[in-house]
């Protein structure tokens, strides 16, 4: 008997037996991140690589024809100093503030008797849903035909049957940044509205029995069972509907095409400065500091809501 031999036979395993196990242990993970590298190294490079090149840029002064000059935190001081930035940073929170409770209670408020629904319950489910899976520039653009003053504009034109005066709409500083964001909450609605009904039929169905037999009402069962029940999926919806609106942006270019952002910047949001900066005066670097605020405020903001919401021990 070999000395191997008898170390397996104390051990009562056969000789070599462990040795065998890490290696296809071994194997095992590097079969995994064989398939992990490929995907991993591609998100890299068109996420992390672009993110930090961002972060770099934002220090320098560079327009695109001449090498990037290193200049230190002077596009931060002449952002920080402009008063265009501040304004666009409160529209930017209007947004933020006004759309995304609206549209999640809206959502919540259709998808809760909506899932009550039995007839016709697909059609009208899809029809909801429609608006997500249309382009946003094509909606964009109907909804800016909807504003348009009469005989053009159907809402004025019911206005109009209904002796309400006509509304200026986009063309008006006090009213056109609610009239987008009108159009970007029901843009959204639909994917909230899938959402919330998938976290309502989630919920089993004994609870309600329960609190039924114990003589709970309609209110008391709301309050008591679903929207506790439905706090990851709020919190999900909350999270994700909030980044949109910080950065939207189609809605407002499309809708204000030949003043993008207008009337008198009343409705441009961070995203569009930071395009008109990078791309009609060529300012990379100062562009690139914009998009260094925005992406802290997107973390900032997510971080703020995922504390605020998370679940109490």
């Amino acid at each position: 008997m070999t000395a191997t031999d008898q170390q397996g036979a104390v051990s009562g395993r056969p000789g070599g037996s462990s040795g065998d196990r890490l290696s296809m242990r071994t194997k095992r993970l590097l079969w995994i991140w064989s398939f992990l590298a490929i995907p991993i190294l591609f998100y890299s490079i068109i996420r992390f690589y672009p993110t930090l090149q961002a972060f770099y840029l934002s220090f320098t002064n560079w327009d695109l024809l001449r090498p990037a000059k290193f200049i230190g935190v002077t596009n931060y001081v002449k952002l920080f100093k402009d008063p265009q930035f501040w304004k666009v940073f409160k529209n930017t929170f209007a947004y933020l503030i006004v759309g995304t409770p609206i549209s999640l209670v809206l959502a919540f408020v259709i998808a809760f008797y909506l899932d009550r629904v039995r007839i016709l319950h697909g059609f009208i489910r899809a029809l909801y849903f429609l608006p997500y899976l249309t382009t946003a520039a094509a909606m964009a653009w109907v909804w800016r035909w909807f504003y348009q003053p009469p005989p053009i504009g159907i809402i004025n034109d019911v206005f109009a049957i209904l002796g309400i005066p006509q509304q200026p709409f986009i063309r008006s500083t006090d009213q056109a940044l609610y009239s987008i964001m009108v159009t970007a909450i029901w843009a959204g609605l639909g994917f909230q509205i899938i959402i919330f009904m998938a976290g309502l039929r989630a919920i089993p169905t004994t609870f309600y029995e329960a609190a039924r037999i114990d003589g709970l009402g309609e209110w008391a069962i709301l309050r008591k069972i679903t929207l506790p029940l439905l706090k990851p999926t709020t919190v999900f919806l909350v999270v994700f509907s909030s980044i949109g609106f910080l950065r939207i942006f189609d809605q407002v270019y499309n809708m204000t095409t030949n003043d993008p952002g207008g009337p008198l910047g009343s409705t441009k949001p961070l995203v569009l400065m930071i395009y008109q900066t990078a791309f009609n005066s060529y300012a990379m670097g100062y562009a690139a500091a914009q998009t260094v605020v925005l992406f802290t405020i997107l973390l900032v903001v997510s971080l703020i809501q995922l504390w605020v919401l998370r679940e109490k021990k």
